[in-house]
């Protein structure tokens, strides 16, 4: 696959889509935004517009003001929130040497307080209060930060917004709480493998490179400052000063207001940013030495993973977007299609994926990279390996640089680019920050799916790169154990001799023109507020929604496979999930084209069954999903396919330990009051006792007796829908009726069986306290989340900003299926489980006085932005449909449950949420974790717990 490293980067892991005339596109942008020049504001100092696709019904201006400042505005009317990011074209690699991490710990003190809001909690607050979320991020040349709200509360967050920029108070009453939060992030991303491997690379790579240095910070390197030197708030405030500049600054705003009022709004915040007159801070050191490679490498992972990777230095091809030179490069060796690198290596047992991209750009220097990740076998062969990409490389050299290659390439991006769709608008506004403080104005929206020609010279400097004697080789394994050990992740590792020889795989050949690009891409009429059924038996039920709102002509399709079976032992679920794997791996090589056309296809397995998932152009798709129910019925499952994903699954189970910490809290939780669960242990050992003959007999049992639900959304009418639908029904011949499936529910907790702890080996500890309601209606499940709205900032601002316990503080609503809970997470570098639950308690127990303390005036924004969140529509074709498949799933199928909670929401009294809140305390369960734990019994804790209608 071709892998997107940044989200700037020139490659693209998105389907791709077809043509466009590259002179229609430029048409229809200035056409469809000229109107928009003009503004009026004394702060603006020039006004553009970008190249937008002809179905972008948005409105776009960007207005550079007089400051240096460059903020494109993208009124988006059909948009539920509003959403804005700043990008600051400064990161990490400006740390000093002597203050590594200041970039990051600059970017936390931001959030704690200027001189028009200072309380530390005020932003925080305000966005909580108005549906919203917030976050930020400092990588090597950048630093990010954004928000979203309801629309009516944006003027309000761009006023605490801007300070950030303006004003802010470097609070020193946090400075070192807020550094202990910086190296508890540090402490809880150690253990991260890309990370580790990162800091290994480091070690080779040029050391006069700032992107070498240790960029997270910890209270080591973050350590205050000697009495004769300045503080560390000093250096800090003296960083801002330094390279925070509006020249340097990119803000990207995208709401449902008019293009005239959102301009007002950010001159009258932002005009007043200062302008020193600074520019983007350049690297000019190499970041690789020449003349230290070939480097070979190998270093220890702490997880049961093997892969093989392959750098090599060349020029940053950010400056080549327009016509992407190495991207033809990354396709052709990322191929997953018959004869690609993947498919031998796979064939061979040596590989189960491969990527292949851009990573580590500069704006000078970067890395071409392919990334394998092997068997236990290939960890065997890793000279093989190396040899057969070299052949394949050959290959591209001989015949792979054809204008033909690049001009589909091309033709399929402008496909995508004409029906793109925007997503959320958070989301959107972070990419588009990134983009504007990297392309010229008019292709910020276009410049990811620009191909303007195909250049072969500038094409093959880069091919010719791709060379042994330029290279950097790691292998990771856990089997490794290196006499060295990197300075911030702790990673074993060493350098190795240079491979000798090695023996190519064969069958390698060059991808043939793709047969599976859409022709038929008109738009449908039609638009339905909900899915009704088209087709409904006994044993199966299909439901269809035409929606033409995203203006694109695609459809989802979603087919569950249910079967009784599934359920009965952890023998029968890996075997579900073995199925599910096996259908992906079998197709992989035969729809990889079909995927890079736009059509994508993934089954995967649930507690009844599984589900064939499809996504892309209406046109195409019919004999695509044939074509996988074929599979599914008559494939051949060979023996290499059955231990390829049998050692995929047992390698994530083996994993799970490894994993994140809450994660596998949350994990324990759902095992508990979620019948049947196993966990990743038992999945194990189930899937150690099965061989080849037991999936051949599994795959017999399962399509002999199935129930079918299906759902098509998208842009396709009834009629079509319904023909399809049959045609489902007719290859799968379903002849089990509905009832026959066990109904999914969950237990109700039990306030007398003490904690249970997972099984991890992590190092850090963690409690996720679970308070469960007890009714199942809209109306409960809306108080618990107005309570969850109302707690999430002040134990945010408790447990973590003042209390200093951990980097991952959470409040928020969690329910599990229809049963309403509120989950309560901290882990934490420092303090004992103990600790933490002795805080929690300690915090639980002021809520009471807080509940006693709240009014209904300030109780009424809560409410409004749980309306607000469960009212916003899907932003994506794909969200849509998985918002109304997941209904499909529950006894009683109802599509209008978020619009029963979100009126529900409105009605909330403060006396309600007393009441609850001492309701929900008489349910509680707490998941805690501290290194060393012996794992509970969690089948143990399940015996005997009522299901939930049953509680009290």
């Amino acid at each position: 696959m071709l892998s997107r490293f940044l989200p700037f980067s020139f490659t693209r892991s998105s389907a791709y889509r077809a043509p466009l005339a590259l002179s229609a596109v430029l048409a229809v942008g200035a056409a469809g935004l000229s109107a928009q020049a003009g503004a009026s504001s004394a702060d603006v100092a020039d006004v553009q517009t970008p190249i937008t696709s002809p179905f972008d019904s948005r409105d776009y201006r960007v207005l550079t003001l007089e400051n240096g400042l460059t903020a494109l505005l993208v009124s988006a009317p059909e948009a539920d929130t509003a959403a804005a990011s700043m990008n600051v074209s400064v990161g990490s690699a400006q740390d000093p040497e002597d203050l590594q991490g200041l970039a990051h710990l600059l970017e936390h003190m931001l959030f704690l307080g200027t001189e028009p809001y200072p309380e530390p909690e005020a932003y925080q607050t305000y966005i909580t209060r108005h549906a919203g979320s917030h976050n930020a991020f400092t990588a090597s040349q950048d630093t990010n930060y954004f928000f979203d709200v309801e629309p009516s509360a944006l003027p309000g967050a761009l006023d605490r917004f801007s300070a950030f920029f303006l004003s802010p108070l470097f609070n020193a009453d946090k400075l070192s709480s807020e550094r202990s939060v910086v190296d508890s992030e540090y402490q809880a991303r150690r253990r991260n493998e890309s990370r580790r491997e990162n800091d290994v690379l480091n070690q080779v790579l040029n050391p006069d490179h700032p992107g070498t240095q240790f960029s997270v910070g910890s209270v080591e390197t973050l350590a205050d400052r000697p009495a004769d030197e300045p503080s560390l708030r000093e250096r800090v405030i003296d960083f801002y000063r330094g390279y925070y500049d509006a020249n340097v600054m990119h803000l990207a705003v995208v709401a449902p207001q008019p293009l005239d009022t959102l301009e007002q709004m950010v001159t009258d915040r932002f005009a007043a940013i200062a302008d020193h007159e600074l520019e983007r801070p350049t690297i000019e050191a190499p970041l690789v030495d020449k003349g230290s490679l070939p480097v070979y490498l190998e270093r220890q992972t702490l997880t049961d993973n093997r892969q093989l990777r392959f750098l090599f230095p060349i020029p940053d091809p950010l400056e080549e977007y327009a016509r992407k030179p190495a991207q033809l490069l990354a396709h052709l060796l990322g191929d997953e299609g018959e004869g690609s690198v993947l498919a031998v290596l796979r064939d061979a047992g040596l590989a189960d994926g491969l990527s292949a991209g851009v990573s580590r750009g500069d704006g000078k220097d970067a890395l071409f990279t392919v990334s394998v990740s092997l068997t236990p076998d290939g960890a065997e062969r890793l000279d093989d390996v190396q040899a057969t990409l070299f052949s394949a490389v050959d290959n591209v050299a001989a015949d792979g640089l054809e204008e033909w290659r690049y001009a589909e390439q091309a033709a399929l991006e402008q496909q995508s680019f004409r029906f793109q769709q925007h997503g959320a608008p958070q989301h959107e506004a972070t990419e588009l920050a990134m983009r504007l403080s990297r392309y010229p104005i008019r292709d910020v929206q276009y410049a990811p799916y620009r191909m303007d020609g195909f250049d072969a010279e500038r094409t093959r400097t880069y091919l010719d790169a791709l060379r042994p004697d330029n290279m950097i080789r790691i292998y990771s394994g856990p089997e490794v154990e290196g006499e060295r050990t990197s300075p911030w992740f702790d990673t074993q590792w060493q350098k190795t001799p240079a491979a000798e020889g090695g023996t190519a795989l064969q069958g390698l050949a060059l991808p043939e023109p793709n047969p599976f690009i859409a022709e038929d891409l008109t738009l449908q009429s039609g638009q339905d507020e909900t899915p009704s059924v088209i087709e409904k038996t006994p044993h199966f039920t299909a439901w269809h929604m035409a929606v033409e709102r995203f203006d694109t002509p695609k459809v989802e399709w979603r087919v569950s496979l249910q079967h009784p079976g599934v359920r009965r032992s952890a023998e029968e679920a890996v075997l579900d999930r073995l199925l599910a794997g096996w259908l992906n791996d079998s197709l992989n090589e035969t729809l990889y084209p079909a995927r890079l056309a736009g059509q994508s296809f993934n089954a995967y397995a649930h507690a009844r069954g599984m589900t064939l998932a499809f996504s892309g152009w209406r046109d195409g798709q019919a004999p695509l999903i044939t074509r996988v129910i074929e599979q599914i019925q008559r494939g051949d499952i060979t023996p290499g396919s059955f231990e390829r994903v049998k050692h995929r699954l047992e390698r994530q189970w083996r994993n799970a330990p490894d994993s994140a910490l809450f994660g596998q809290a949350r994990r324990t939780l759902n095992q508990a009051l979620l019948a049947p669960q196993w966990s990743p242990g038992e999945l194990l050992a189930a899937s150690q006792r099965l061989e080849h003959h037991h999936l051949e007999d599994f795959r017999r049992r399962f399509l002999d007796e199935l129930y079918v639900d299906a759902m098509a959304v998208g842009n396709l009418d009834a009629d079509r829908a319904q023909k399809q639908a049959a045609s489902i029904k007719q290859q799968l011949a379903p002849r089990l009726a509905r009832e026959k499936i066990p109904a999914l529910e969950p237990l109700a907790v039990s306030a007398d069986k003490g904690v249970l702890r997972p099984h991890s080996t992590r190092d850090e500890s963690l409690v996720l306290r679970y308070l469960q309601g007890d009714a199942a209606t809209p109306r409960q499940q809306a108080a618990v989340s107005v309570l969850a709205q109302w707690l999430q900032t002040p134990f945010y601002q408790q447990l973590r900003t003042q209390e200093q316990l951990g980097y991952i503080v959470n409040a928020g609503y969690y329910p599990l299926l229809d049963a309403p809970g509120l989950a309560l997470v901290v882990q934490s570098p420092g303090s004992d489980s103990a600790t933490v639950a002795e805080r929690m308690s300690a915090f639980m127990a002021d809520v009471d006085e807080r509940l006693k303390a709240l009014d209904d005036e300030a109780l009424a924004p809560y409410r409004q932005a749980v309306h607000s969140k469960l009212s916003e529509r899907a932003t994506g074709l794909g969200q849509l449909a998985d918002r109304h498949w997941q209904a499909t799933a529950l006894d009683e199928v109802r599509f209008d449950r978020r619009e029963r909670r979100a009126e529900e929401a409105l009605n909330v009294s403060v006396e309600e949420l007393r009441e609850l809140w001492a309701r929900l305390q008489k349910h509680r369960l707490d998941i805690r974790f501290d290194p060393g734990d012996e794992p509970s019994d969690v089948g143990e804790y399940r015996d005997g717990l009522a299901a939930f209608d049953d509680a009290d």
